[in-house]
């Protein structure tokens, strides 16, 4: 492959599209419910609720050179007494067109950097949602899915070698 390229780094003029390409088609809600079970009962509780929250990541081909990266979010409020105050459940994805892209970083750009890509607007969904729904906006914080994926890898990894996951 070294061979494919000038010394600057630019494809050689054989007209052979080479250079590695990764973007983002297109972006879309392509799941999603807000719930709000117990209105009007419960804008009368006085305590902040307990929110619990989940995040999942799929990806799956869905054409030639073209991958479907799944952002799944779930929220979860509830006040001290257990009543639940709202529930949010979003898939968020993303088409991402990969050209050129070596067969090892496939997974790391579609578990890693793609849910990076779409967390903004997963974000603002999940936020206006909520705030939809008469409650102040849920700002999640910012992850590093990134850091996230290679700690997975890591476990994987060690559950691979017989070892406990957390233990060096």
């Amino acid at each position: 492959m070294a061979d494919d390229f000038s010394a600057t780094g630019e494809p050689m003029s054989n007209g052979a599209d080479t250079t590695p390409v990764a973007g983002m088609i297109s972006q879309y809600v392509k799941d999603f419910s807000f719930e709000n079970p117990n209105a009007p009962a419960i804008y009368q509780s006085q305590g902040a609720p307990k929110i619990d929250i989940g995040f999942n990541i799929g990806a799956a081909q869905v054409g030639e050179d073209v991958h479907e990266v799944l952002l799944k979010i779930d929220v979860k409020a509830e006040s001290d007494d257990g009543t639940v105050a709202f529930v949010v459940d979003l898939t968020y994805a993303g088409l991402f067109g990969l050209r050129n892209i070596p067969a090892e970083h496939v997974q790391p750009f579609l578990l890693g950097e793609a849910p990076r890509l779409l967390f903004p607007f997963a974000r603002r969904v999940v936020a206006d949602a909520v705030r939809d729904g008469g409650f102040p906006p849920l700002l999640l914080d910012p992850i590093d899915f990134g850091q996230l994926y290679l700690q997975q890898l890591a476990q994987q990894e060690q559950l691979a070698e017989g070892e406990p996951a957390g233990q060096a």
